[in-house]
């Protein structure tokens, strides 16, 4: 955390931790996932950045997709924007978090009245929408 601090980026509230099989399924190992509320004057773009650059610093390198990682951070929604990316820029909302109960479930326990800014959708529906057979476990 003190590592994000050092870029900008405050964090103000943390969900409780997850543990989770992977998604899509594999043979890989579960993983601990939670979910973040933070605070930053960068733009969604740079803070994005800032993101990627503490993965390195932890030792990620970004081979394929899905691939095994000892560090994911993603930025799920900023400010409610809308965003397609691009090279080195942001896609907002995350494209996938409505399909992933290891997102949505610390989500919803930090900000249960949050929508999905493209659909509208309250957390509480995407969390009964969600594909069947994700093992997700609160710790």
């Amino acid at each position: 955390m003190r590592d994000l601090g050092r870029k900008g980026v405050q964090i103000h509230r943390v969900a409780p931790w997850y543990r989770s099989a992977p998604v899509p399924a594999s043979d890989q190992p579960w993983y601990l996932n939670t979910v973040a509320e933070v605070g930053t004057d960068l733009s969604a773009d740079r803070l994005l950045a800032a993101l990627h650059a503490v993965e390195q610093a932890f030792g990620r390198v970004r081979t394929v997709a899905n691939a095994a990682r000892a560090i994911d951070l993603d930025l799920l929604d900023f400010r409610g924007e809308i965003a397609g990316g691009g090279p080195g820029q942001a896609i907002l909302p995350h494209p996938r978090l409505a399909d992933r109960a290891f997102v949505l479930m610390p989500l919803a326990d930090l900000a249960p009245r949050w929508r999905h800014p493209v659909t509208g959708q309250r957390i509480e529906a995407l969390l009964q929408a969600l594909p069947s057979g994700q093992s997700t476990q609160r710790l």
